[in-house]
């Protein structure tokens, strides 16, 4: 077989697998522009945005905002990567116990926190994208108010964040939530139905309110977002490589007080109605397997009447019937009803959350 002569030098080329010469060269270009890349990462700083909607924060906020100033000189990471916090968002969703001037205070203290103040008490999410909008950082991180989160470990979750090229890192604690049982336990149930159910098999396979999210990709869910929709399945619409970092959480600094039960459902039935269109199959699934169920039952029945051996079933079995398909059909109902009233909310306008000024510039400035 005749070789190629290669230009470079005096040598026949192999015609099958090119240039030993010219492969050597695009191994050493290529591993040069990885290792510029690499070093790039390892110089520059990046910029972090800090968000946390504030609602009984009083207590806890003081000492949070006094342990991010700490990173607010250029840090660096477990890995080597240099970063820095450029500035925190105080979101004010209406709150209670006096967060409204703890709020005010920080933000006259430190030029770096700078307050929002909602209109009304939109709730956390919504509250999370009104400070996300206002970010301007290359990485956005959302933290609670109540100092559950630590942030020591916003170097970590920026590490895993390149090391898996992801854009999105959840935080995964490493011990128990410092709740009672019934919560930890409908906290579980949440969370696996969100893996498990409500988002692809692509999706984040954890969730946590604390998150490290690439700036860009925060700012533009917070613009599209709709009314009523559950911020971790906005964000797994646009990113497609969520990864997670064990970090461990700390107790809460005040009375875990803020949710009630009934908060808590509507923040669970936030999350099933706006992860599209998957419950409507669930309930799809259920009447297929509750039409199976009663054509098995009819067979059943014209067995037991060809043979002879039909006894009285009485009240109770109708009744247990009527109760469960009846039951099911109402629950179906729901859904489907949720379904529009969310349709309808966002037809008629209805905002994620609107930023106004400082309440005490409204109604405590003196008239000109």
């Amino acid at each position: 077989m005749v070789g190629l002569r290669c230009r470079q030098q005096n040598h026949h080329c192999h015609p099958l697998f090119g240039c030993p010469s010219l492969q050597l060269l695009h191994r050493t270009r290529t591993f040069g522009r990885q290792r510029v890349a690499r070093d790039r990462q390892f110089t520059r700083v990046d910029s972090v945005s800090v968000v946390i909607p504030v609602y009984s924060g009083a207590m806890t906020l003081p000492s949070l905002v006094k342990e991010l100033e700490q990173l607010r000189s250029t840090q660096e990471t477990p890995d080597g990567r240099k970063f820095r916090v450029d500035e925190v968002f105080l979101v004010w969703d209406r709150g209670i116990r006096g967060s409204e001037q703890v709020v005010r205070e920080l933000a006259a203290c430190n030029e770096w926190v700078r307050p929002i103040w909602l209109s009304r008490n939109f709730g956390q999410h919504p509250a999370t994208l009104a400070g996300m909008t206002s970010s301007g950082g290359d990485w956005i991180v959302t933290m609670d108010e109540d100092g559950q989160h630590d942030p020591a470990y916003i170097g970590d979750l920026l590490d895993k964040a390149y090391r898996d090229r992801a854009q999105l890192v959840y935080a995964s604690p490493m011990n128990r939530p410092p709740h009672g049982a019934l919560r930890n336990a409908a906290s579980w149930l949440t969370k696996w139905l969100f893996v498990h159910i409500f988002v692809s098999s692509d999706g984040p396979k954890a969730f946590n309110s604390y998150r490290l999210i690439l700036g860009e990709a925060g700012r533009s869910v917070a613009a599209y977002i709709g009314a009523g929709v559950y911020l971790d399945i906005a964000l797994s619409w646009v990113v497609s490589n969520p990864s997670t970092c064990p970090v461990l959480m700390r107790h809460e600094g005040r009375p875990a007080s803020a949710y009630t039960l009934r908060r808590l459902v509507s923040h669970f039935w936030r999350l099933v109605i706006s992860s599209g269109t998957r419950p409507l199959r669930f309930v799809s699934v259920m009447g297929i397997l509750f039409a199976l169920l009663g054509f098995g039952v009819a067979i059943y029945s014209v067995i037991q009447k060809l043979s002879g051996d039909v006894t009285p079933q009485g009240w109770t079995s109708v009744f247990v019937a009527v109760l469960v398909v009846g039951g099911a059909v109402l629950f179906a109902l729901g859904i489907i009803a949720e379904y529009i009233a969310a349709s309808a909310s966002m037809a008629m306008g209805k905002p994620v959350y609107v930023i106004v000024r400082d309440p005490s510039d409204v109604f405590d400035s003196p008239a000109d």
